[in-house]
């Protein structure tokens, strides 16, 4: 569970704008991938699974990233913007196989948690005009309840005057 909450705490700094979901996607792999790193442990992007392709294919499904650590279980991390049982499917196989499973949910939400010991990490991000951003559009300001006087334009330099 530290695991997951510091990897939410990393995410929670990442910040994008104006990014396709691709590109959405392999940006908060890339935090993922650079928090792991930092923490001195052996990373690998697109990891063999433990669990099964689905037929006719044959082997075995990957993880987006899988990370060996020296004194504690691996960490098998999954990145989704959409809630696919797949995924929670192959999160608990791989920790039924003594991984530390990680769902990593970004986009508008809402998201549903996993089954445990499936740990979620969330990404909020807003879709306008087809592309994916971190902040969210800010609400316009307050106005004032005050009544506006119309100005004068002699009043206001550089009008109402012949130069």
């Amino acid at each position: 569970m530290d695991t997951a909450r510091s990897l939410q705490a990393r995410l929670a700094d990442l910040r994008f704008t104006d990014l396709s979901t691709d590109q959405a996607t392999a940006r908060i792999i890339e935090a993922i991938v650079q928090w792991a790193s930092s923490a001195g442990w052996r990373v690998y992007r697109r990891a063999p699974s433990v669990f099964p392709l689905p037929p006719p294919l044959k082997g075995n499904s990957v993880l987006d990233v899988a990370c060996a650590r020296p004194s504690a279980a691996p960490v098998a991390i999954e990145v989704d913007r959409l809630d696919r049982p797949r995924t929670v499917d192959k999160l608990l196989a791989e920790a039924a196989a003594g991984r530390e499973a990680i769902w990593v949910r970004w986009g508008a939400g809402p998201f549903t948690p996993p089954p445990l010991p499936v740990h979620m990490v969330t990404r909020p991000a807003v879709r306008k005009s087809g592309a994916w951003s971190t902040e969210a559009s800010l609400p316009p300001p307050p106005h004032s309840a005050a009544a506006i006087e119309p100005s004068d334009p002699a009043e206001l330099p550089g009008m109402g005057t012949d130069q």
